[in-house]
């Protein structure tokens, strides 16, 4: 039986020119593993491949964020997003990480592939912190988590619309 993993309010921060790099399977399945990212997250390679990607989601991060992560990159887009992820030990580490699908030549999805960068910290102070306790709260606040993130995504979807014409512009505005 697996234990989970318990956060720590401790943070790892890497070098802003070090890069995270994964790749998944349409599953979510992990297929490929950089350097830098086993030693972030505290795994060894062999842990890592064909586990989860969310294998280092950590609960702080809103599930409303996720979904519109998903939504976007199976329409085909990439995607620019703050996260929070969360290591072997339970500490966390913040990542700017763009992620972008894979597709074959007909089209076809193959898989996908995420580079990770260290975050400014200004924006995550100034905007995203705040931003996902928000988002957080609201999800914590439904009778279930179904209507929590239905809730939290649409409170998401107007708080984007608000601040700018797009996600896109909104996210690289900041």
């Amino acid at each position: 039986m697996k234990t989970a993993i318990l956060p720590t309010n401790h943070e790892v921060f890497f070098e802003r020119d070090h890069f995270i790099v994964s790749k998944t399977d349409l599953k979510g399945r992990i297929t490929y593993v950089n350097r830098a990212f086993c030693r972030i997250a505290g795994y060894d390679e062999k842990d890592l491949i064909g586990a989860p990607h969310s294998i280092v989601r950590h609960p702080d991060m809103p599930r409303s964020v996720f979904k519109f992560m998903w939504d976007r990159i199976l329409e085909g887009h990439e995607v620019f997003a703050y996260v929070k992820n969360m290591t072997r030990t339970g500490d966390h580490y913040w990542v700017f990480a763009h992620v972008t699908p894979s597709f074959d030549t007909a089209g076809n999805f193959l898989a996908f592939h995420s580079n990770r960068r260290a975050p400014d910290r200004r924006v995550l102070s100034e905007t995203i912190f705040p931003l996902y306790a928000a988002l957080l709260k609201t999800e914590k606040a439904a009778a279930n988590a179904k209507d929590g993130l239905a809730a939290s995504y649409r409170q998401f979807i107007e708080i984007v619309q608000s601040r700018a014409r797009s996600y896109d512009e909104l996210v690289f505005s900041l």
